[in-house]
């Protein structure tokens, strides 16, 4: 009889990890440009952007996948078992993948290093503090926010409006009771009580500047342009104005260096900032998607949640920021997955049939960028031959360029080397690849363009609160931003319960804010909030130490 599969945890605590030390030479990097945190995982000085400045890029392959569903697809897996396919079949690949934030883990997703043996290690570190990064972006921009506090309590130099502040604390963590709070209570000694609110710091300006910054210069330009407020005559006002910026750049100096870390079979990865996709942009740093893109052959970087929202804000904001070029898509998808989109498990072949519309949908998607897509069906025990078979051949059917079963969750590396191959030869192909809108489009135009042209919506409403800031925004020279589109991620529309492939809907944007130093302007629709919360049965219930002090119950 055969034994039960490890979970994914025992997999990682059983694993024999090589010291980071070797996997960095392995990857072409000096000595002099690695710091090590512990034994298994380092930082990446950007020096080695200068070295290698004259290497050719390598391929760059994104990793997206279609709408979410409660019991997920498993693109982190993908993503990292792509990377370990790509090394079974002798390539030279480089993993990129976001830091996973402690609301998520202790909440619903979970952990964010992939599952059974197609994971970064180690595991409990990555999924945890790691090398802090996170805590420092907190603690920069409650930096800000404390400044901005006691320069209105010290005289208000600067003539702040208290009610225009917009600047708001993070935590890394969900907790609804502090989406909304008031500040400042206890009389004159201890501040002007205002109304103000927490937001995770996923969802923060200060990630998602960090995951945009070029190296630390850059860096330190874009935190001393970041808008808080108005003065009372109007007038924004920035961190630099308040003199903040130079102390939260030297709070993030180190933050903004790439983390280094390995696969289950030893191939580079670089784990590195966390904005979530269906608030901020949802990928990973800039810097690290440039460190890798000099040492290996072809980087591998996943995307948050789907076409519409983390793939989408990659081309369109990342790359353009970048100056990036990627090769191909992976798009993965799931028996379970259009089932659930075709109404329900119990529907077998002809649920599948019907939710392939959402499949359609995203290839869809990746075409109209200019790109490849290929196809990696997800493997999950209780799928049939039939029923992937019949995945595979939607796909095709859909306009995909390859398709193929991804079972690396159980057999590793070597359960993903169809699927590699398949994405060598799809990077090969040439490609014209091309952003969704120009920035000299008006506010306007661009949201309608995102939601009509990715989410397949027939237009789009501005309430009237969007509208005026539209106006704002353009007459203070900022209608040449990208958009960042913040929306549910369970649908292509702004309504969760619209799944599949919902058509005669209209988007709707209740707000705009300015993120002027990440460099682009986020677009509130729906009940999009930007503080989660915990739900009644969080998988922190589940998390604990046994005995000899090792952790359990985490994903």
């Amino acid at each position: 009889m055969t034994s039960p599969m490890p979970s994914s945890l025992e997999i990682a605590q059983r694993a024999t990890l090589r010291p980071i030390t070797e996997i960095a030479a392995a990857a072409g990097l000096e000595p002099d440009e690695v710091e090590q945190y512990g034994r298994y995982q380092a930082k990446v000085d950007l020096s080695v952007l200068e070295r290698l400045a004259d290497r050719p890029d390598a391929k760059l392959i994104n990793v997206t996948a279609i709408t979410p569903t409660p019991a997920g697809e498993g693109k982190t897996t993908t993503s990292v078992s792509l990377t370990q396919g790509l090394g079974a079949i002798g390539r030279k690949p480089v993993l990129c993948l976001r830091e996973a934030s402690l609301g998520p883990v202790f909440g619903v997703k979970g952990g964010a290093a992939g599952g059974g043996y197609a994971q970064v290690v180690p595991m409990e570190s990555l999924n945890l503090h790691f090398t802090g990064d996170i805590h420092a972006i907190t603690a920069a921009n409650n930096l800000l926010a404390a400044m901005i506090d006691a320069h209105i309590h010290a005289g208000n130099e600067l003539r702040i409006d208290p009610l225009s502040i917009s600047w708001r604390r993070c935590l890394d963590m969900n907790d609804r009771n502090l989406r909304n709070v008031v500040t400042g209570l206890g009389g004159r000694a201890h501040g002007s009580p205002r109304e103000t609110g927490f937001d995770i710091t996923a969802a923060s300006e200060v990630m998602a500047l960090v995951a945009v910054a070029r190296d630390l210069a850059d860096l330190r330009e874009r935190l001393g342009r970041i808008t808080i407020g108005q003065t009372v005559d109007g007038e924004p006002v920035t961190a630099e104005q308040l003199r903040a910026a130079g102390s939260m750049a030297v709070l993030l100096k180190d933050a903004i260096k790439p983390n280094l870390v390995q696969t289950l079979e030893g191939q580079p990865a670089f784990v590195h900032c966390g904005p979530f996709a269906n608030i901020a942009h949802g990928n990973n740093s800039l810097v690290a998607d440039r460190v890798a893109l000099k040492l290996g052959e072809y980087v591998v970087t996943e995307s948050g949640f789907a076409s519409d929202l983390g793939m989408e804000k990659f081309f369109d904001i990342v790359c353009r920021a970048g100056n990036l070029r990627p090769n191909a898509v992976v798009l993965v998808a799931t028996v379970r997955a259009l089932q659930h989109h075709g109404g329900g498990v119990e529907g077998g072949l002809a649920a599948i049939e019907a939710g392939s519309a959402n499949l359609a949908r995203h290839i869809a998607n990746i075409r109209s960028f200019g790109l490849q897509a290929v196809v990696a069906v997800n493997k999950f025990p209780t799928d049939t031959q039939e029923e992937l078979d019949l995945v595979r051949s939607l796909a095709l059917q859909h306009g995909a360029y390859a398709a193929e079963v991804n079972t690396a969750f159980e057999d590793g590396g070597k359960g993903a080397a169809a699927l590699a191959e398949a994405v060598v030869d799809a990077a090969e192909q040439p490609s014209d690849f091309r952003f969704l809108y120009p920035l000299e489009a008006t506010i306007e135009e661009k949201i309608e363009a995102i939601a009509t042209r990715v989410y397949g919506a027939d237009g789009v409403e501005l309430s009237p609160v969007a509208k005026r800031k539209a106006a704002e925004l353009a007459a203070a020279g900022l209608g040449e931003l990208p958009i960042c589109m913040a929306k549910t991620h369970l649908s292509l529309s702004d309504d969760p319960k619209l799944l599949n492939a919902p058509t005669g809907f209209t988007v709707t944007v209740r707000d705009l804010r300015p993120y002027t130093g990440a460099g682009w302007i986020v677009a509130l629709c729906g009940e999009m909030m930007t503080m989660p919360g915990l739900g009644k049965t969080p998988a922190a219930v589940g998390i604990d130490i046994d005995a000899e002090g090792r952790t359990v119950g985490l994903f």
